[in-house]
């Protein structure tokens, strides 16, 4: 089976955490943590701070590493590295997302998030963040 490897932010502004709605691909239309492919020459927080600008048009600043979740999708092996974010310029833009929401921690289970990350969801309960 194929592996990809990814990168996820939470992204955490005024006590809230940003979910996106997949515009794309087998998984359209399910929620997740922003973020992309790593590229063969990036550091991990480099491709995150890339993949935030070309998905959402905006700069972050990767905080801290938060969780690493693998799960196996029936078409590939998912490797995710999820950082804590915050942003230090600009205001999502949906370039290429359906939909976005800010979640109050106690809110963080009103989106219906794909698999891989329902586990960063519970990562974030289990450290006190969500």
């Amino acid at each position: 089976m194929k592996t990809i490897r990814v990168v996820a932010a939470i992204i955490r502004q005024n006590n809230k955490i940003l979910a996106t709605q997949r515009g794309y691909g087998d998984y359209k239309g399910g929620w997740e943590f922003p973020g992309g492919k790593i590229e063969p020459d990036e550091t991990p927080e480099d491709a995150l701070v890339r993949e935030i600008a070309e998905e959402l048009a905006m700069d972050i600043c990767v905080e801290r590493h938060v969780t690493d979740v693998t799960y196996d999708y029936p078409q590939f092996h998912l490797e995710m590295a999820c950082y804590l974010c915050s942003i230090t310029a600009g205001t999502p833009h949906l370039l290429e997302h359906e939909a976005a929401r800010w979640l109050m921690p106690d809110h963080i289970g009103d989106v219906d998030w794909l698999p891989a990350d329902v586990l960063v969801v519970n990562a974030l309960k289990a450290q006190g963040i969500a």
